[in-house]
């Protein structure tokens, strides 16, 4: 169970900065920062998979954090190639170390779709995460970085943007285990409920 959203802009690296909370029923165990997908291809805060992973996160315990990459939606500023957007994760991160002090030290959650794994991936080397959980990780169109032993990686065997060849290739000098969905493509249409429970599962295990 959740207690819903909430949306508000906060004061970004180069002006506003759009974020969502979604938060647990009970008092949060910790916080989740979630990244979305491109946003010079559409990718935004409300985009499916970015929303399942908040509330799959929410679910489990966390205030999980979305926020418009600048320049979407009422986030200002324009694309800067993951650096700046880097930048705009750090800020939603410490926004919501600001509205949870007592989680303030503890180490967050890093999710991301697509783009939003590139970005998390960079996050990572400012912010040592409780646990990353990458969904269909953009590594054939940007410089991903090795990421920890137990990040949760979940890619489509049917992925038109991001081949799964590619995934593992990067997964394979790292040791680093890949769930694949049979049958699936870049956005998990269909396939988000499946999505949730498969997160989920692995979370409490």
């Amino acid at each position: 169970m959740t207690r819903g959203e909430s949306r508000s802009t906060i004061a970004g690296p180069v002006g506003a900065l759009e974020v969502a909370l979604n938060l647990p029923a009970e008092s949060p165990r910790g916080i989740a920062l979630i990244a979305h997908p491109h946003p010079l291809h559409g990718g935004t805060l409300d985009n499916k998979v970015t929303q399942t992973l908040a509330r799959t996160l929410a679910s489990l315990g966390y205030a999980s954090i979305r926020f418009n990459l600048r320049g979407v939606g009422r986030s200002e500023g324009v694309f800067a190639d993951g650096v700046g957007e880097t930048d705009d994760a750090l800020a939603a991160l410490r926004f919501g170390a600001a509205q949870f002090p007592p989680l303030a030290a503890a180490p967050p959650v890093l999710a991301g779709f697509s783009f939003g794994c590139y970005v998390q991936a960079r996050v990572a080397a400012h912010v040592a995460p409780e646990r990353m959980l990458l969904i269909a990780p953009a590594v054939s169109r940007f410089a991903a970085a090795a990421v920890p032993a137990d990040t949760v990686v979940i890619h489509g065997d049917q992925d038109d943007v991001v081949a799964l060849t590619d995934v593992l290739a990067w997964a394979r000098p790292q040791h680093l285990p890949i769930v694949v969905f049979p049958g699936c493509g870049h956005f998990f249409h269909g396939r988000l409920l499946q999505l949730q429970g498969t997160i989920a599962g692995m979370w409490r295990r």
